[in-house]
């Protein structure tokens, strides 16, 4: 027996499917890697608009805290920068003394679901948010807030009662 080769032309072997394999396979992994990219680049300050600044809520929240005997030193310093600024936040309300559609204040997490998994929740990953003037529409799910931030460890009776404080000029549901 001889062993032949039978040539089979590139484009025989290579049909729509198989690229459409590859196609859908690949673009996970990159998908993946390019979410994972753009997050560390920007490590939550997404950018300016305007007068503002967007920052994302969920990386100014992670850091660790002495809940009880934290100070101002213990916020990352490029969280202390941003006291004064005008900046964009998306989160979600959190409003336990007022199920009313108008509100003058609340706290303002990244996600009340996702929060608070590896334990209770910590005092930085809450945003004690009030009213510039008047009142604001009390808003279910993910919203966008426009003020200005007040970073400084306010203390409480048991322990520190907040460390971001915002002055609210805006709120606006996130479609």
């Amino acid at each position: 027996m001889s062993d032949i080769a039978i040539k089979v032309p590139l484009r025989e072997r290579i049909n729509l499917r198989i690229v459409a394999f590859i196609l859908i396979v690949g673009f996970i992994p990159c998908w993946v890697l390019y979410t994972y990219l753009t997050d560390m680049m920007h490590q939550g300050v997404v950018g300016k608009e305007g007068d503002y600044t967007r920052v994302e809520l969920k990386w100014m929240s992670s850091f660790d805290l002495d809940q009880v005997a934290g100070t101002i030193n213990d916020v990352p310093k490029r969280w202390r920068e941003f006291d004064g600024k005008k900046i964009i936040l998306r989160g979600e309300i959190w409003s336990p003394d007022s199920s009313s559609p108008e509100i003058d204040h609340f706290d303002l997490c990244y996600s009340i679901a996702k929060c608070c998994f590896s334990g209770p929740p910590q005092v930085q990953h809450f945003v004690k948010s009030r009213a510039a003037k008047g009142v604001l529409p009390n808003y279910g799910g993910l919203v966008e807030v426009r003020g200005t931030l007040h970073v400084k460890v306010v203390p409480g009776p048991e322990k520190i009662a907040s460390v971001y404080q915002l002055d609210v000029e805006r709120v606006d549901p996130v479609q």
